[in-house]
């Protein structure tokens, strides 16, 4: 009879033990309308390549440091925190990638806050400032900040990663944006339409010879600034050989300045003429620091800069070839 007690005890003790939680993630998912056959996460020093089956759904494990991993479907990326332990299924479509992103399972908080603050901050910060003074672009960035933060505090069920990261994120976000937008109402009020244009002399041409800005008075001018190593350039070039080919019979010169270094200068020659851009291309004299760019307050590219047959300001910062505002622009004007 002990020794039968001493068996049930035992097993007793065995079945109360703590269950030992797994040390990897198990992450799942399903994606409608799949841009791809694999998907993959990643961070520095870290890089997973997971399969997508045809009826878009995917599964893994992983061992992975607690932290912020970049999830790429072959389209679109979004942010994703992980820790071992997790049992975390994903569900997205990808023609609406953001707004459709959800999560269930263990680490489901975390994330779904990640994806919600992340569409938060798109519709907060699409707002005009054409309008807007220093004072009016502080207030507005203020209530950005309020209601992030207001938001964030609202979730009780957050890894303090997460909550850390989020706190600090909202207010880089808020920094940047006030530096971005503040250096265009600064743009507007130190070079206002109807001033007289910075300008620039004896750029090189790729067509041979140089070409100074004083040399196209007579025509309304549209600058581009860019650079051969620009992706946000390059995504323009298309929609601007649009625009260029629409308007070629009227009074408008498109001029492209590239700040290429000195160094790139032939890569700037070969992508001309692979990619056969046509209008004016220029090779500014300084790249970042030539007089023209530093006048009219460069600091990112691309840029866009809309000049009168006068040699004076329409626009310092003028909408994208992308951009349909730039051809009703263009419209409104006797061209």
């Amino acid at each position: 009879m002990k020794k039968l007690f001493f068996l049930f005890a035992g097993l007793l003790f065995i079945g109360c033990q703590t269950e030992v939680k797994k040390d990897y993630v198990t992450f799942s998912g399903k994606i409608a309308n799949k841009n791809s056959d694999s998907v993959v996460l990643s961070k520095k020093g870290f890089k997973k390549v997971i399969a997508v089956n045809e009826d878009g759904t995917f599964s893994d494990t992983l061992k992975v440091d607690s932290d912020f991993y970049t999830f790429y479907d072959g389209g679109e990326y979004t942010r994703l925190f992980l820790k071992n332990g997790y049992d975390l299924q994903m569900t997205l479509d990808t023609e609406q990638f953001d707004e459709s992103v959800a999560y269930t399972g263990e680490g489901a908080d975390n994330n779904n806050y990640i994806a919600e603050e992340a569409r938060m901050k798109e519709k907060l910060l699409d707002f005009e400032i054409d309008n807007m003074d220093a004072a009016a672009l502080d207030s507005k960035l203020a209530d950005v900040s309020k209601e992030l933060n207001a938001y964030l505090d609202k979730q009780s069920a957050l890894d303090t990663a997460v909550v850390n990261n989020a706190k600090s994120g909202i207010a880089r976000t808020v920094k940047s944006y006030k530096g971005y937008l503040g250096d265009l109402i600064a743009l507007r009020t130190n070079l206002p339409k109807g001033a007289p244009s910075p300008t620039f002399s004896n750029y090189e041409n790729h067509a041979g010879g140089t070409t100074s800005l004083e040399e196209l008075k007579g025509k309304y001018v549209y600058i581009d600034v860019w650079a051969t190593w620009c992706g946000p350039c390059k995504a323009e070039i298309p929609h601007l050989k649009e625009v260029e080919a629409d308007y070629h019979d009227k009074n408008i010169e498109f001029v492209s300045v590239s700040i290429d270094r000195p160094k790139d200068h032939e890569k700037w020659v070969a992508m001309v003429n692979d990619k056969e851009l046509k209008g004016v291309q220029l090779f500014a004299d300084s790249d970042w620091e030539s007089k023209f760019v530093k006048d009219y307050y460069i600091k990112g590219i691309p840029r866009f800069i809309l000049i009168d047959p006068d040699g004076n300001i329409i626009s310092p910062d003028a909408p994208r070839p992308s951009n349909p505002k730039l051809r009703t622009m263009l419209d409104e004007m006797t061209l």
